[in-house]
């Protein structure tokens, strides 16, 4: 028990931005924090969550959907949106692999990094707003949560172009009984926390877990373009999946809300 504890507060410390200042030192099995993600992800949820209906209380819906996004991009640090960028400069420069690799080195910010960001937060702050508004807005706590179990996808049977990457710490290392076991955990916590905490509904709470395909087909479909352009997965790619994939999952709830 210890272990999986250790564990899962290292991956929260590598990953988000929460001040937890233990030193818990070197875990030669870092990999294996791979299952914890979608957890981690849970913990972001909570909190952007609670910070929404302190929010609600003071601004508008749509003051309080862009309090949620900056809250969410400050405790991760900014680090996926740094990911988004990269890659979208990167693989839309329509350079050769290693050029492609180079420019995701490049810390400059490129238009095609500029209008990815852009939009990327304008879309949240749309989507979210529409949630507040539709008494949906319990829903933005699993949002990261299924982002980070689509995100583990990447880490399964992959490999990285580079020899040498903060990325190289995850990819190719997750395992299909990670996924197995992060995919149940997460439908437990919806189960659970939906209903005795939100008092939702079953068809809303299966609603939300049916969002689980959604995410691992786009993850799949990120895999996909990934290795046609530079024929691996970096760090940068995961990022980027983790920021698109918190969208998709808005999409898909704003989607099915309406059903």
């Amino acid at each position: 028990m210890k272990k999986h504890i250790k564990r899962f507060i290292l991956i929260l410390q590598f990953l988000t931005r929460i001040p937890i200042n233990i030193d818990l030192g070197f875990d030669e099995e870092f990999h294996k924090t791979i299952a914890y993600f979608p957890l981690v992800g849970f913990i972001l949820g909570v909190i952007i969550f609670l910070v929404g209906k302190v929010s609600i209380l003071v601004f508008d819906p749509f003051l309080t959907a862009i309090i949620i996004t900056l809250i969410h991009v400050i405790l991760t640090g900014g680090i996926h949106i740094d990911g988004l960028g990269d890659t979208f400069d990167a693989l839309y420069s329509y350079r050769d692999k290693e050029k492609m690799l180079e420019i995701m080195k490049d810390s400059r910010l490129g238009i095609n990094s500029l209008l990815a960001i852009l939009f990327l937060i304008l879309l949240k702050i749309g989507f979210i707003y529409n949630l507040i508004n539709n008494n949906l807005m319990w829903t933005i706590v699993f949002m990261p949560v299924y982002a980070r179990l689509g995100l583990m996808v990447l880490t399964y049977k992959t490999v990285s172009p580079r020899e040498r990457g903060m990325g190289n710490l995850f990819i190719g290392h997750g395992t299909l009984g990670m996924l197995i076991i992060a995919t149940i955990y997460s439908a437990a916590i919806v189960l659970l926390v939906g209903k005795l905490i939100f008092f939702a509904s079953y068809i809303e709470i299966i609603k939300v877990i049916s969002s689980t395909i959604v995410v691992m087909l786009f993850a799949k479909l990120v895999k996909q373009i990934s290795y046609k352009k530079i024929d691996g997965i970096t760090g940068d790619i995961l990022g980027c999946n983790a920021e698109l994939s918190e969208l998709v999952y808005l999409v898909y709830i704003y989607l099915v809300s309406l059903i």
